[in-house]
């Protein structure tokens, strides 16, 4: 295996340091400060510089306008924007696109994907089920009905930028029932995969689709999504086998990517507060225990680092193993969740009172990391599913 990066990866890299060099941590109110969120829309200026850098089609082919690459460049570009907690739908908007250009029909193609890399259509994803503990693939049905549409109703909750995309793609299982058709009508006009879970993009604004306001631990808006009867057109919906287990697999590692660039982020603040901050006349890096708990706290993201590019690695490649992809997915899931909660514990105790202060940004990296440590499943969820693979699989 090679662990250097090419160089389409280093340069999408450091088109995106570039982008987000000028970003500030601080940019919006924070969410210790304010009842509801802390913005009513993400950063459009942002997003249009993301645009303008050729950010937002990096997994797109060229011929939408993209460049090609794979969930290693994206994963680089995503570690950046965390660095400086970019209120931006990057992850949910380009894994959305690429999955729309893998397993979609032309006309979604056609119609949206261009029009994504410019930045003028934006997705977001409706992954979390539910509760947030439950399948997200099974919080919505979906039922065929005589015209060939699939009917979805359902809830998904903590919907990212629900208010603000274009549309949101929305996991359902394909059934049948009173929608107009017989099972074996519906297995005729539409024989879904074998995995029976389809996935849908729902406009935002469409006949029975609700959206209900919910706050992140950031201060972001996220929504809770009704589906009443929504009717979405067979176009405008993915049966193919493997979709959502890839789109869900592309979201997890960039979730991966993100909290790995905020522990980053967050062990350099510390390293850079506790070399300045002196007690007894020297500065409290020199402290042995202090050293210890911040070299702990590296290795921690060196783990990150190599569990996220293996992962990466896996669903970019294609390449098998003793395990299949979601096994290397979960792997760095669970070391990004426990990883990115022990840092920046270790930052705020090694920062004493001056970490809950509210004018200083450390705050902010908190609330985000304890969204990222529970997004698409806490550590203990994915455990759950490493351990059902590993039974499913026996190594050796």
């Amino acid at each position: 295996m090679d662990f250097t990066f090419t160089e389409e990866q280093q340069a999408a890299a450091e088109a995106a340091r570039a982008v987000f060099a000028g970003v500030a941590p601080d940019g919006v109110p924070s969410p210790s400060l304010v009842p509801g969120a802390v913005a009513d829309d993400f950063d459009r200026a942002l997003w249009t510089r993301l645009a303008d850098a050729d950010l937002l089609s990096l997994l797109l082919d060229p011929s939408y306008g993209g460049s090609g690459l794979d969930a290693i460049a994206l994963c680089l570009v995503l570690r950046e924007s965390a660095r400086v907690l970019a209120r931006v739908p990057l992850l949910e908007s380009s894994a959305a696109a690429v999955t729309v250009q893998t397993y979609g029909s032309e006309e979604a193609r056609t119609d949206l994907l261009t029009r994504v890399g410019r930045g003028e259509v934006v997705l977001s994803v409706a992954a979390h089920g539910r509760t947030g503990h439950d399948p997200a693939e099974l919080a919505v049905t979906a039922q065929r009905d005589a015209d060939g549409a699939w009917v979805l109703d359902g809830v998904q909750t903590a919907v990212p930028w629900a208010y603000n995309a274009d549309y949101i793609v929305v996991p359902a299982t394909a059934v049948a029932g009173d929608a107009g058709l017989t099972e074996a009508q519906h297995t005729a006009m539409s024989p879904v995969g074998t995995d029976n879970v389809l996935l849908a993009l729902v406009p935002r604004v469409h006949e029975g689709v609700v959206l209900a306001e919910q706050i992140s631990t950031a201060g972001e808006r996220l929504a809770e999504l009704r589906l009443d009867s929504a009717r979405i057109a067979a176009r405008d919906v993915i049966d193919a086998d493997g979709a959502w287990e890839g789109f869900r697999e592309l979201l997890t590692t960039g979730t991966c990517a993100l909290a790995l660039g905020l522990g980053e982020g967050v062990l350099t603040m510390t390293g850079e507060y506790t070399g300045k901050r002196e007690q007894f006349g020297h500065p409290i890096a020199s402290f042995q225990a202090v050293a210890v708990q911040a070299a702990d706290r590296y290795i921690d993201l060196r783990a990150m680092e190599a569990t996220l590019w293996q992962a990466a690695w896996r669903i970019s490649s294609g390449a098998t193993g003793a395990l299949p992809s979601s096994g290397d997915v979960a792997v760095a899931k669970i070391w990004a969740s426990e990883g990115v909660r022990r840092v920046v514990q270790t930052a705020q105790h090694l920062h004493g009172g001056f970490g809950a202060d509210v004018d200083y940004p450390l705050h902010r990296y908190h609330a985000w990391a304890k969204y990222l440590e529970l997004s698409l499943g806490p550590a203990a969820a994915h455990e759950e599913s490493l351990g059902d693979l590993l039974a499913a699989h026996p190594l050796g």
